[in-house]
């Protein structure tokens, strides 16, 4: 198997994916915040959340729903802010497993990353850390 990067390549190219992994991960899950509410523990991240109050109507009163979930659309986000925080956010992560999964291509097919290519990946990368 051919490579068209060095043993510092190879290196870079492993340790983005590690980081574009956790990146995602970090931004999947909802364990950005967490605290207490009703009693309850409850956490939430950009557009997921655990624990949390929904209106029973029959009782009517506000009861804890101890689940995760989603919002059901992008404008069930909560704020202008956290609307913009998921979109830069997720813009981020894409960057990273962009020049992740391309590093890693490198790993296998030779003359596919030149050194301006390995320069504007490096670039992109920090545009996505910079987004975080």
């Amino acid at each position: 198997m051919a490579s068209s990067l060095t043993c510092t390549g190879v290196i870079w190219a492993l340790l983005s994916l590690l980081c574009a992994a956790a990146s995602c991960v970090g931004f999947f899950m909802p364990y950005w915040l967490l605290g207490t509410q009703m009693d309850k523990p409850v956490s939430f991240g950009t557009f997921r959340r655990c624990s949390y109050p929904v209106r029973d109507e029959e009782k009517q009163i506000t009861v804890m729903l101890e689940q995760c979930g989603r919002y059901a659309s992008f404008h069930g986000i909560p704020s202008l802010h956290w609307r913009i925080c998921t979109v830069v956010t997720g813009v981020g992560c894409g960057l990273l497993l962009l020049v992740a999964l391309t590093g890693l291509m490198g790993c296998c097919i030779s003359d596919l990353i030149s050194r301006t290519i390995g320069r504007v990946a490096g670039g992109i990368q920090f545009v996505g850390v910079v987004d975080w």
